[in-house]
């Protein structure tokens, strides 16, 4: 079984979810989807159920109550995939901030071993953003480079939230552990796989902003993000990742 299920988070993303589903099922890679809904009042996961019945084996639905931070909704989603025996899980948004077809590379780059954690970049050479001005820019650029000051990594892009993991990455992680549930949450894994010893690589991507529905962004998801840097630098270790048999 070489599958790959993706795990796209929702909240109000009624404008996108049939167009993203459509693009990444029809991908030539053998890919299930898990869409991880948080009750949203714009009729997603109904949406998502429809489009279920019609490819119940390889659109899967989790439907929680309440809008719970894009972190719990991965950590969820995780979990469901291991128990479900998934060799490779990737995580992408709804918005076609990520683009697609670059599913085919991060997959790739994870099946051949030349990485246990794949990282679609927007900061290394190929790669970069569309449609953000220059204050937004210089803020995630500041950010990563803060990043890397504090915690060792040479990921250049560690916020990006388009990623490809083996299961092995996420069998070894105890998934308990992980504090954060905004854009922390992709630096703090990001940093417990490199703590662990895995190997990561970026492949460089296009970013474009979001041009349907509602971006998530917000001061508080970016003062989570600064401090929990150094929460993880200073209050955490590799045994606190560790996940123990």
């Amino acid at each position: 079984m070489n599958t790959l299920l993706v795990i796209i988070p929702t909240y109000n993303e009624i404008e996108n979810i049939h167009s993203i589903l459509s693009e990444v099922l029809n991908l030539k890679l053998d890919v299930h989807v898990l869409v991880v809904d948080d009750g949203s009042p714009d009729g997603t996961g109904m949406a998502v159920k429809q489009l279920k019945e019609k490819n119940p084996d390889r659109i899967h639905l989790m439907e929680r109550k309440q809008k719970s931070g894009l972190g719990t909704a991965y950590i969820d989603g995780f979990k469901w995939a291991l128990e479900r025996n998934y060799p490779f899980i990737a995580e992408m948004d709804a918005d076609f901030s990520h683009p697609p077809a670059k599913l085919i590379e991060l997959y790739n780059c994870c099946h051949s071993g030349a990485a246990d954690l794949a990282i679609g970049s927007r900061y290394i050479k190929g790669g970069g953003v569309i449609n953000w001005p220059n204050s937004r820019l210089a803020l995630s650029k500041g950010a990563s480079a803060y990043v890397r000051l504090f915690t060792g990594m040479k990921v250049k892009d560690p916020t990006a939230g388009f990623v490809c993991y083996t299961r092995q990455v996420l069998e070894r992680i105890n998934l308990g552990h992980i504090q954060f549930i905004g854009y922390a949450f992709q630096i703090e894994m990001k940093y417990a796989a490199f703590l662990l010893g895995f190997r990561l690589k970026e492949i460089p991507i296009i970013f474009p902003d979001r041009l349907k529905g509602k971006s998530k962004m917000n001061i508080l998801i970016i003062r989570e993000a600064l401090l929990g840097v150094l929460y993880m630098r200073f209050l955490k270790s590799k045994k606190d990742y560790l996940k123990s048999n």
